[in-house]
């Protein structure tokens, strides 16, 4: 990973902590189990452009993908 993809994830951690009013362990674990994080690794080239909200949608749906619940 590069320098700037952990803070990168962090921000994203704490936007969708803040989002579903969950703590960011809660929503590291989430995003984990159902392969948010995963994604954001993966796709980082792509979203790291768009706005961290638009990046929290789009793990939402990836994780609704793999199971997940909230939305």
């Amino acid at each position: 990973m590069g320098r700037y993809e952990i803070p990168y994830l962090n921000a994203c951690i704490k936007a969708f902590a803040k989002r579903f009013s969950m703590s960011r362990e809660n929503a590291y674990d989430y995003m984990k189990r159902f392969c948010g994080l995963a994604f954001l690794i993966e796709f980082y080239d792509v979203e790291h452009l768009q706005s961290i909200e638009d990046a929290v949608d789009d793990v939402i749906l990836v994780c609704k993908n793999n199971g997940g619940t909230l939305s």
